[in-house]
C-alpha cells in the first residue's frame, strides 16, 4: 500500500480519515439523509462525483489559479459541477431527487470538497486528485449507507425498502427521526475510535516491549515519556 501512492489515496479515504466517521465532515447532510440506505447511496454518489471532477479540474488549473483567489474559483467550479449533478438527477432519477431535496445543493458548501480542494487537489497531480476523491467520496458514501441501513432496518423494518421486519413488529421510530441519527453515528464512530485505540495501543506495546501486558507496563511508559520531556528540556 505504501509503494503505491494510488491505493494509499482510495485506503486514507475508506478508513483512515474517512471524511464523516474520523475526520467528522460533511455531518449536516449525513444525518439529515442517513434516514435510508438508499438515500446514503443516492448522496454519496452525488458527492463523489461532484469530488472526483472538482479535484480534477482543480489540479489541472492548480499553476493557473492566483492564491488571492483560489477559494472563489474553487466555489465556482464546485458550484457548476453541483449544478449539472443536480440537473441530471432530477431528470433521470426523479424519486432520488425528491427525496435528497435541498441538499443536492448544498454540496456545493460541503467542507469535505472544499477541504480535499485546497488540501491535497491544489497540491498534487491530477491522477492522485482523481484518487484522492474517489478515496473520500467512495468512504463517504459507504459511511451514510451503513448508517442509513441501520436507521431504516431499526425505525422500519426494512433494508433497501424491502421490508425485512414483519409489520407486526412495532419499530423503534426515534431512529428515523433525528436523535436516532446522532445515536446511530455516536455507535458507529464508536466503533471506529475503538479500532484505533487497539491499534495504538498495540503500537505503544510493541514499541516498549511490554509482552502484552498493557496494564502492568502503564507506569513504566508514562515515566519513558516524563524522562524524554525532561530530557529534552
Amino acid at each position: 500500500m505504501k509503494n503505491n501512492p494510488y491505493l494509499e489515496r482510495i485506503f486514507n479515504g475508506l478508513i483512515k480519515e474517512n471524511p464523516v466517521l474520523v475526520l467528522m465532515l460533511g455531518m449536516c447532510p449525513a444525518l439529515a439523509v442517513s434516514t435510508k440506505a438508499m438515500n446514503g447511496i443516492g448522496m454519496g454518489v452525488s458527492t463523489l462525483a461532484v469530488l472526483v471532477l472538482s479535484n480534477l479540474v482543480i489540479s489541472l488549473l492548480r499553476k493557473v489559479i492566483p492564491d488571492d483567489v483560489r477559494l472563489p474559483a474553487y466555489i465556482v467550479i464546485v458550484a457548476s459541477l453541483v449544478t449539472v449533478t443536480e440537473l441530471l438527477i432530477e431528470a433521470y432519477l426523479p424519486a432520488v431527487y425528491e427525496e435528497l431535496g435541498i441538499y443536492i445543493p448544498l454540496i456545493v458548501v460541503n467542507c469535505i470538497i472544499l477541504g480535499r480542494a485546497e488540501a491535497y487537489a491544489n497540491k498534487n497531480t491530477p491522477g492522485l486528485a482523481v484518487m484522492d476523491g474517489i478515496g473520500m467520496g467512495v468512504g463517504f458514501m459507504i459511511a451514510l449507507t451503513v448508517v442509513g441501513l441501520i436507521r431504516e432496518f431499526l425505525g422500519a423494518g426494512t433494508a433497501f425498502n424491502v421490508q425485512v421486519i414483519p409489520k407486526t413488529v412495532e419499530p423503534i421510530a426515534i431512529f428515523v427521526q433525528s436523535p436516532g441519527a446522532f445515536l446511530v453515528f455516536a455507535f458507529v464512530i464508536m466503533v471506529m475510535n475503538a479500532i484505533g485505540i487497539k491499534t495504538r495501543q498495540r503500537k505503544l506495546v510493541e514499541s516498549n516491549g511490554c509482552n502484552g501486558l498493557c496494564g502492568a507496563c502503564q507506569l513504566d511508559c508514562d515515566n519513558r515519556t516524563e524522562e524524554s520531556k525532561e530530557a529534552a528540556q
